[in-house]
C-alpha cells in the first residue's frame, strides 16, 4: 500500500481511478499542511535551547536526498578542529543508518531517540560534547538550531510541490527560509542546475548553496569492513545489484560508472529487513544468471551482513560512497565554522 501511495504522490500512475485518488489525497494533504503549520508555530514560541551547538541536516520530501554522507563529513571535519561532537537521531524501523554511522565513526556517540530534546541532554551529561548533529533534523521544531542545513535531490528537488500524501513535501516550501545552508546532491547527474539554484535563491536569498555528489570511495567484502579495495575492483564485472534504499536509480548509476555491467537488479523497499530466506533467494537468482557477484550499499550492509550462509560461492561486495562538495564547498565551511566564533 505504501509503494502504491508513494507512486501516486509522484504521479507515476495514471488513468480514471488514480485521478480520483489524487484528488481525495488532496484533500488529505490540506489538512496535513495545516496541522503542520499549526505544530511549526506551536513549538517554535518557545523552543528547547541547549547548552551546546546545535548543527542540523534535514530534507524536506520523503525519500533519500543523501543526509547520511552529509552527516558523516560534518563529523568528521567538526572532529579534525578538536570538537566533540555526537549524532543524534531517531532511527527509522531497524535504524540501519544509525548502525552504520556508529560502525564507521566508532569515536563518535550516535544517540537513538524519538524525543530528540533528551537526547542532547544525554549527550551532553553523558559525554560532554559541544556539538551536535541532528540527523534528519529540520522537522525539529522545538528544538533551537544554530545551523539548519537542508539537502536537496537536484533530480527531483519537491516532486510535484504538494505536501504529503499528494506529493513528497513534508512542510511547506516557505519553512526553507529558515535554512542557512541548501547542500544541492546528486548534481553531476543534472545539468539544469542554475533554474533550482535560482529557485532556492527567491526563497531564502541568505543561504548559501553548496552543490555535492555521492564518489564511490572503494568496495569491501561484507564480511572484511576493514579492507578497502580500489573502485575499479570491479571493472568489467558483471554483478547483481541488492539494495533496499529510497534511490535505486542513484546506486544503479554509480556501479555502471564504474564500468560495471548490472546483469540482475533486486530492489527492496526502503530500509528493507533481509532475512535468511530473502539472501537465499538473491544468491540462486545471481546463480540462474551466471552471476558470482553481488554490489550492495552500505546501509543494507549492516543487515545482510548479520546472515551466514555457508558456501554459497558467491562474493558479495559493499561499495563504500563519501560526499564531495564540488562547489562552494569553501562558503559551506566558513557557515559551519563561523559557528564557533559567536
Amino acid at each position: 500500500m505504501s509503494g502504491y501511495l508513494y507512486n501516486l504522490a509522484t504521479d507515476r500512475y495514471n488513468g480514471l481511478i488514480s485521478s480520483l485518488m489524487k484528488s481525495f489525497l488532496f484533500i488529505l494533504s490540506l489538512i496535513y499542511g495545516l496541522a503542520i503549520r499549526l505544530l511549526m508555530f506551536f513549538y517554535g514560541i518557545r523552543p528547547f535551547r541547549p547548552a551546546c551547538k546545535v548543527v542540523s541536516v534535514g530534507n524536506i520530501t520523503l525519500g533519500g536526498t543523501g543526509k547520511t554522507p552529509l552527516v558523516r563529513y560534518l563529523v568528521r571535519w567538526l572532529k579534525g578542529r578538536g570538537h566533540r561532537v555526537a549524532i543524534i537521531t531517531r532511527g527509522y524501523l531497524n535504524s540501519d543508518e544509525p548502525r552504520m554511522l556508529q560502525e564507521d565513526l566508532t569515536d563518535v556517540p550516535v544517540i537513538v531517540d524519538a524525543d530528540r530534546a533528551r537526547a542532547i541532554k544525554r549527550a551532553i551529561s553523558e559525554y560532554a560534547v559541544d556539538t551536535v548533529v541532528l540527523d534528519d533534523g529540520l522537522q525539529q521544531w522545538r528544538i533551537k538550531k544554530d545551523l539548519d542545513i537542508v539537502t536537496v535531490d537536484s533530480l527531483n528537488p519537491f516532486g510535484n510541490k504538494q505536501m504529503i500524501p499528494r506529493g513528497i513535501l513534508r512542510q511547506p516550501l516557505s519553512s526553507l527560509k529558515t535554512a542557512e545552508v541548501f547542500v544541492l546532491t546528486k548534481t553531476d547527474r543534472n545539468p539544469e542546475l542554475n533554474r533550482l539554484e535560482n529557485f532556492l535563491k527567491q526563497i531564502n536569498p541568505g543561504a548559501v548553496i553548496a552543490e555535492s555528489v555521492h564518489s564511490p570511495a572503494g568496495f569491501y567484502e561484507l564480511d572484511k569492513k576493514g579492507t578497502v579495495l580500489n573502485s575499479s575492483t570491479l571493472e568489467g564485472k558483471t554483478v547483481a545489484l541488492v539494495c533496499g534504499i529510497a534511490d535505486p536509480a542513484s546506486f544503479a548509476h554509480s556501479l555502471k560508472a564504474l564500468s560495471m555491467t548490472i546483469g540482475l537488479a533486486l530492489e527492496f523497499s526502503d530500509h528493507y529487513d533481509y532475512s535468511l530466506k530473502d539472501l537465499e533467494d538473491i544468491i540462486d537468482a545471481a546463480r540462474q544468471k551466471g552471476i558470482d557477484t553481488i554490489v550492495t550499499t552500505e546501509k543494507d550492509a549492516v543487515k545482510l551482513c548479520k546472515l551466514q550462509i555457508a558456501n554459497s560461492k558467491l562474493q558479495i561486495f559493499v561499495l563504500r560512497v563519501e560526499l564531495q562538495i564540488t562547489k562552494n564547498e569553501e562558503g559551506f565551511l566558513e557557515r559551519l565554522s563561523g559557528l564557533y566564533r559567536i
